[in-house]
Formats: structure tokens, C-alpha cells, sequence
């Protein structure tokens, strides 16, 4: 069985679909993945042997220069992802048996373009449950699209995220479906979601309320890593009590100084070294005190166990290592799903929902020690053991059963 697996965005996109490549391909499938070209999604991928596909521009750039919430130049940004999809998604996928995407609407609205013209099976799957429709929650802010006042009732609010979807990017992908001798869609949102999509996230963590929508909930898609921590941290962790880990992960973050100063002064309020992680938002140690250690890319399954709390934005995958690690967590969230992560923490009782997207050493060092109060670590490890590490096993064997 021949697989594609296609993704475009940041690592919250790009690790989860490495994950059920990886165990596709140990389950006997023969697999490949479009992603950006961005270097180090071309080095994760030839980490573990998987052919790499590059498809349009570098997401890094785009997501670390775009305002948060700005509408402007989408439209040319959304254009230019369709017409990859079009042209080298269309041709990594001829002679597959299916096509799994994740990635934002229009990106998967042309994936499922391209599996109809080749007749090839599609799954569009989701690590968050917040853009799936439902009538258990409102519908997510479209950029540039102003939100209803007043009481509404959520089944009205998502049909009209409907009909703002398909103003949005249904003229662009029926162009480009005209050009591939497609039909028309007149619903650009659910024919990318389709009838039966795939829900990434753990039952535990993210439980999903049955609707009309069939809804597959696999688990989580986290990959499997085995790679070794970096020397000097491995010393660092060796060295003293137990850190706090501090990363925003491929969020850019305003004013990245001052969320650095915050987070150290916070951790050392609270009596602790801190791990800090550069990311997507350059952070950067704040003096040369031994306390401290600043880490690039690192192996947060292997990480995560060795610290006291993990202070992060609230992406899925990282909501998803903390909880499995049984680590108590601080959830910063900046927009997108990451809100609703940080409920899923407080609701839980794994650690506390920060107040808004900049923290100051006040903020932060309060959501901290709640963080790290006794109960809350008890709690942690408690839940720990109740969360699935399956999720990719399940979804691989959904897929290659499904060709016989």
C-alpha cells in the first residue's frame, strides 16, 4: 500500500503527521510526506528515513512575520498554497492508495481535489478539535471576520462559518478545480473535512461529544523519538533539582526579551532553574547565571520527565508530551486552539490556564506556583497513566485496513 501523507504549517502540523508516517510504514505501507521545505522539517524527516516531498514556500518566515489575527495578504498566501497542492501534491500522489492531510482549510480543500481527480482515497484528520464542526462549541474567529454579538446559537454560528469559508477561498479553488477538470464545490469547509474526518487528540485530554459529523478519535499522533539529549543538558539536569521547562515552541511571540525576562524571573521566584527554549521566537538567557540553560530543538518526550513544570503556549502536541510525562503544566496560550488546550489543563487539573497571551514575572510565577503545588504534580502523574499512547498504531491499521 502506497501512502501520501501531506501537511502544511508549523510543528504542531508537521509532527503529528510524522508520527503515523513513521508507523505506517512499520506496519508495511510504503510512505512519503509533502511539508514545507523549511530545513528542519527536510532533517526530521530524513531522521527516520521518510522521502520528502517539499511543497510551497517556508512556513517559518511566513508564520514568524505575519501579524497575529491580520487578514492581510491571505488571499494571496491561501492562492499560492492551493495551486501546490494542484501541482506537486497532485503529482507525488499518482499511483498512491490513499491521501492523509492535515493544514489549514484551503490547503485541504485541494488536497481532497486532488484524491478525487486521481480517485484516490482521502482522510482529512485534525490534531484539535476546535475548527471540526459542532453544535457543543462555537465556531473559531476567521481572520479578518468579525465575531456575532450577543447570544447565538452555536449550530447558526457554524453555518455561517460556512458560508464565510467558502467566500473566503471558494472562488480560488474552483478556479484551480476548473483547471483540473473538476466540478464546483459549493461548500469549500466541509468538503475539506469530509463526512467521516479523523480526530487526533487523546479521549482523555480532548474528549469528543458525538454529532452529526462522523468523527473518527484515534489518539494522539505523537512520533515516536529516540534521539539522546544534548550533553550539556543531559549535565545540567544531572547538576541540581529538577527544572522548569519555559518554550513557545513555532509561536513567534511579541516582544520576546521581555516574555524571556518574565519566564526567568518567574522560575527563580518560585526557587527553581529554568530550561529555557530559543523556538521559533528567538528567545534568549537573560544573564549568565548558572541557573539557566538555553536549548534548541530538543527531545521533549526524553526532556519532559526530568522538570518540575512545563511553562509552554498550549499546542496539542506539546499539551499532549506534558500530559503523558505526568509533569505539571503553565499554558501561555497566544490564539488559534491553544485556548482551548489551556482550558483542557485547568479543567484537568494539570496545571494552570495563564491570563491572556504576555506574561509578566508577576502573572507567571503565580500560574507557576500553582503550577507546582503538591496536588497539582499528584494529579499530573495521576492522569498520566490514563493517556493513550496508541494513536498512530490505531490510525495506521484504520488505513491499511481499509485497503484490504
Amino acid at each position: 500500500m502506497r501512502v501520501l501523507f501531506s501537511t502544511y504549517g508549523s510543528r504542531g502540523s508537521f509532527e503529528p503527521i510524522l508520527g503515523l508516517a513513521v508507523r505506517s510504514r512499520e506496519l508495511g505501507a510504503e510512505v512519503r510526506v509533502c511539508a514545507p521545505p523549511d530545513e528542519e522539517f527536510a532533517q526530521r524527516l530524513a531522521e527516520v528515513g521518510v522521502a520528502h516531498v517539499p511543497t510551497g514556500a517556508p512556513v517559518r518566515p511566513l508564520v514568524t512575520t505575519v501579524t497575529p489575527g491580520s487578514a492581510a495578504g491571505l488571499a494571496q498566501r491561501a492562492a499560492a498554497l492551493m495551486t501546490a497542492q494542484f501541482e506537486t501534491v497532485a503529482a507525488a500522489a499518482e499511483g498512491c492508495d490513499a491521501l492523509v492531510v492535515t493544514g489549514p482549510l484551503p490547503v485541504a480543500a485541494c488536497a481532497r481535489s486532488v484524491a478525487e481527480k486521481l480517485g484516490v482515497r482521502y482522510v482529512h484528520a485534525s490534531h484539535q478539535p476546535v475548527s471540526l464542526p459542532s453544535p457543543h462549541r462555537r465556531p473559531p474567529v476567521r481572520r479578518g471576520q468579525p465575531v456575532p454579538e450577543g447570544p447565538v446559537d452555536n449550530q447558526a454560528l457554524w453555518d455561517e462559518d460556512a458560508r464565510i469559508a467558502h467566500t473566503m477561498f471558494g472562488e480560488e479553488i474552483n478556479r484551480q478545480r476548473a483547471s483540473f477538470g473538476l466540478p464546483p464545490v459549493d461548500n469549500v469547509r466541509d468538503y475539506a473535512f469530509s463526512g467521516r474526518p479523523w480526530l487526533a487528540t487523546d479521549p482523555v485530554l480532548s474528549p469528543w461529544q458525538p454529532t452529526d459529523l462522523g468523527v473518527v478519535q484515534t489518539g494522539a499522533w505523537l512520533p515516536a523519538d529516540e534521539r539522546p539529549l544534548p550533553a550539556e543538558l543531559t549535565e545540567f539536569l544531572d547538576a541540581g533539582t529538577p527544572p522548569v521547562y519555559v518554550g513557545f515552541g513555532s509561536m513567534p511571540m511579541g516582544a520576546p526579551k521581555e516574555v524571556a525576562r518574565a519566564a526567568v524571573e518567574a522560575v527563580r521566584a518560585q526557587g527553581r532553574r529554568a530550561v529555557v527554549s530559543r523556538g521559533w521566537a528567538e528567545l534568549a538567557l537573560i544573564d549568565d547565571q548558572d541557573d539557566c540553560l538555553l536549548v534548541g530543538e530538543v527531545n521533549q518526550q526524553a526532556l519532559f520527565p526530568r522538570t518540575a513544570a512545563v511553562v509552554h503556549h498550549g499546542s496539542a502536541g506539546t499539551t499532549t508530551t506534558a500530559a503523558r510525562a505526568g509533569v505539571p503544566q503553565v499554558v501561555v496560550p497566544q490564539g488559534a486552539d491553544q485556548p482551548y488546550w489551556a482550558g483542557r489543563v485547568a479543567d484537568l487539573g494539570l496545571g494552570a490556564e495563564h491570563d491572556g497571551p504576555v506574561p509578566t514575572a508577576e502573572s507567571l510565577s503565580a500560574a507557576l506556583g500553582a503550577a507546582l503545588a503538591p496536588e497539582t504534580r499528584a494529579r499530573a502523574s495521576a492522569v498520566a497513566g490514563t493517556i493513550r499512547t496508541d494513536g498512530t498504531t490505531v490510525a495506521a491499521r484504520l488505513l491499511l485496513d481499509a485497503a484490504g
